[in-house]
């Protein structure tokens, strides 16, 4: 009898509540990985952190063979692409050198650790919520409302008007997703050209009315005589609410999760409040917030024993390297709050591509996390449904008794 070899297969019925089972495999089986569906896969740390620091590009008309998973949105040219292929997320040098220099500008860290006192203020709001009822969802009423609050008071856009931007970019981060679904393909691209038209709009009027905000800022930086064109800045802005936002839902909402279900690492975090900081790198490790991430291959890339071709899509799976027992230990699929080399994960990214926001969702995660644990030391978990997603992964739902 043989063994029929191992496919990877994250469409799998209950992939989307506990990837983790495959991703095991997958290090264990098949670290490098040609799928059927026509790309690569890495998912040992080494292998991984290498791929993120690596000069491989992200931009799509960089391929030769295009996934059979992977979005239609390469077909159709560049400028059918999310935000018109323009934000940092889709550029290489020298273009992403200039956007990123430029929005790095107005993205500074003392801008978010003056954030601070708003962001207390508002997860004590929400806590106090929570208290009076006793049961919530604390994704609807915190980890949901707070990203979004915070991203759009530091653009300096109305969060009065926010729900139907809440609505289309729960629609655009579906294009980071493997959906070769046409229809699904055609609501992201309609999604897509509404967003731009109303940031476009905000974007017209915060000239006219420009203040002390992120958006007024980015409007205004310049290097050596060089700006954003229009086109390039509703990219970034739209950018900051998809990589502001949607992931930092993930984590806060996943991070809690991972928290209440290890009752003596909350006992640990009251214990020691200044494990708060070590506490949201070690959460982002056990559960990443976006799963993988891409490079498109711009010479033959060797990994092992095998090599890689030119123009080749290949991921790294983020989630399976921060497990990854070569790199972590024997207790890498376990929480600990003190983990030494916890800031070591690679759900922010690295090499050119580390996250801009990455002092904002460390701010976030570390009142919230301690905030909750504080005032809901017994917090238990009801009920948790996941979003489906495979790549930005979280929990769409998680009740809480309190």
């Amino acid at each position: 009898m043989t063994t029929a070899p191992f496919v990877f297969d994250p469409f799998a019925p209950g992939f989307a509540a506990d990837p983790y089972p495959q991703y095991e495999r997958l290090r264990a089986e098949a670290p490098v990985y040609e799928h059927p569906l026509g790309f690569w896969i890495l998912s040992r740390y080494p292998d991984v952190a290498a791929l993120q620091r690596s000069s491989h590009s992200v931009d799509e008309a960089n391929l030769t063979r295009l996934p059979a998973w992977k979005s239609d949105s390469a077909t159709l040219g560049k400028q059918n692409r999310i935000m018109g292929g323009l934000s940092m997320l889709d550029q290489d040098p020298p273009d992403h050198t200039r956007l990123r220099r430029l929005a790095a500008k107005a993205f500074t860290r003392r801008a978010v650790e003056s954030l601070e006192p708003r962001v207390q203020a508002y997860v004590d709001a929400a806590l106090d919520r929570i208290a009076a009822v006793g049961r919530a969802d604390v994704v609807a009423e915190l980890a949901f409302p707070l990203p979004f609050t915070i991203i759009s008071e530091m653009l300096g856009i109305p969060v009065v008007e926010d729900a139907r931007l809440r609505e289309l970019t729960a629609l655009a981060v579906l294009s980071l997703e493997p959906l070769p679904d046409p229809q699904i393909q055609e609501r992201i691209r309609a999604a897509d050209a509404e967003l731009r038209a109303m940031i476009g709009d905000l974007v017209r009027w915060k000239r006219a009315e420009p203040g002390e905000d992120l958006l007024s800022a980015l409007i205004a930086a310049e290097h050596e005589g060089d700006v954003l064109s229009e086109a390039e800045l509703i990219a970034q802005v739209m950018l900051l609410y998809l990589a502001g936002h949607e992931t930092t839902v993930n984590h806060l909402a996943g991070g809690l999760l991972a928290l209440l279900q290890h009752p003596e690492q909350v006992r640990r975090l009251r214990a020691e409040p200044a494990l708060a900081a070590n506490a949201v790198d070690e959460l982002l490790r056990y559960d990443s917030p976006v799963h993988l991430m891409r490079r498109i291959t711009l010479a033959p890339l060797t990994v092992g024993e095998f090599e890689i071709p030119t123009g080749s899509w290949v991921l790294g799976c983020v989630a399976a390297a921060n497990r990854d027992p070569g790199f972590w230990g024997e207790d890498a699929a376990e929480v600990r709050l003190d983990r030494p080399n916890a800031v070591q994960h690679g759900s922010f990214g690295a090499g050119l591509h580390h996250c801009l926001g990455a002092a904002l969702v460390r701010l976030e995660g570390r009142v919230t996390f301690g905030s909750f644990v504080r005032r809901f030391p017994d917090a238990v978990v009801e009920d948790v449904r996941w979003n489906g997603r495979i790549n930005v992964r979280g929990p769409a739902e998680l009740v809480v008794t309190v």
